[in-house]
């Protein structure tokens, strides 16, 4: 028998769960959660029963034996600055990921799911290629404000593995080649990748809105929001995370049902959709600066990479960086499992975590 692992992969709107043994897929399950379902939840980590119950659910309807696992490995979340690769999940990370987050967001749930579902199997649990992979450059973490540094907090997982399999497609090596990743799902975030580095990042709240993030805004208007005492700070983070981007404007999440919209004669969504593809271009058109125009492929990605009217409108304004390669959705699940897969074997070493 193979090794059989449990990849989790909790996004802002979405829930993927697959099984493999060894390299081989046996299943595989995505799951949507609507706005309304989400708006339940005050936080991101009062979705965790909810979340983990969608998973052991799973496993009962294909009648899988837990016992059967060899490992559980779920997406990482906003810990600290980690390094790329493999980290052994313990109460510590736990701790950090449900009470102390660097900032709420839905992949926190991936640690904490592998590990509650791993703990009673005495079986390791993993994440891998945290959003929180920090390979940036010294200068890029200068924000303009000595108070706060700039952190990188990215789509890694699924940018990093995009990157790695176009440099396969190419006949070329990973460190080897400069690229732009574009990952476009709920959240938007956009690295720049210099020779298997990831030296800087655009990220969900320093650009481009998303379906349900506000993005980059006017600072001063800021400002005098948080002041107006109409707002709470929970209330305004939430502004940010969860109720911004097309489902502030447009009151939904989906850009199945915002294209639908459009496709009815809707102005006012064609021009939020408009606009959400224009910042996404003005964002890859700012990474190209710090690769110094020196750029091998633009790659864009993610479940919004599958719309046709999306990556159009990105490939009008930045085919004249370089070429364009649309690879849609993700790899995030094949990534996790085969990552933990080489940790098990012996090929790779998980790091351990420190607070």
């Amino acid at each position: 028998m193979g090794y059989k692992i449990l990849a989790i992969n909790p996004g802002s709107t979405s829930m993927k769960i697959s099984i493999y043994e060894d390299e081989k897929e046996l299943f595989k399950k995505g799951f949507e959660h609507s706005t309304v379902e989400l708006k339940k939840y005050a936080k991101v980590a009062d979705q965790f029963e909810m979340r983990r119950d969608v998973v052991l659910n799973y496993l009962e309807e294909i009648n899988f034996d837990i016992k059967e696992l060899s490992a559980v490995v779920g997406r990482g979340g906003l810990l600290p600055p980690v390094k790329a690769g493999a980290y052994l999940v313990d109460e510590t990370m736990v701790d950090v990921l449900k009470y102390r987050p660097a900032v709420e967001h839905a992949s926190n749930l991936g640690g904490i799911i592998a590990y509650e579902i791993a703990k009673p199997l005495n079986i390791p649990a993993f994440i891998y290629d945290s959003v929180a992979v920090d390979q940036l450059d010294d200068i890029a973490r200068i924000s303009g404000m000595p108070e706060i540094e700039r952190l990188s907090h990215s789509h890694a997982l699924n940018s990093r593995a995009v990157a790695i399999k176009v440099s396969s497609e190419l006949g070329k090596k990973y460190d080897e080649m400069n690229y732009i990743v574009a990952h476009l799902g709920g959240g938007i975030s956009i690295t720049a990748h210099k020779q298997g580095r990831m030296i800087d990042v655009v990220s969900d709240d320093e650009g481009p809105f998303s379906p349900e993030r506000a993005g980059r805004v006017p600072c001063k208007n800021l400002v005098k929001m948080c002041y107006s005492d109409k707002f709470t700070k929970e209330s305004i983070l939430k502004r940010f995370r969860g109720t911004g981007g097309l489902a502030g404007y447009l009151d939904t999440n989906s850009a199945i049902d915002v294209e639908a919209k459009i496709s009815e004669g809707d102005e006012k969504a064609k021009l939020v959709y408009d606009a959400m593809a224009y910042q996404i271009s003005k964002g890859i058109g700012e990474l190209a600066t710090v690769l110094c125009g020196k750029v091998d492929r633009v790659i864009i990605t993610g479940g919004i990479a599958y719309s046709k009217m999306v990556t159009a409108s990105i490939k009008d304004r930045v085919s004249f960086i370089a070429p364009v390669e649309v690879v849609p959705g993700e790899n995030e699940l094949e990534s996790l499992a085969l990552g933990a897969l080489r940790v098990i074997r012996g090929q790779e070493k998980a790091s351990t975590f420190e607070e």
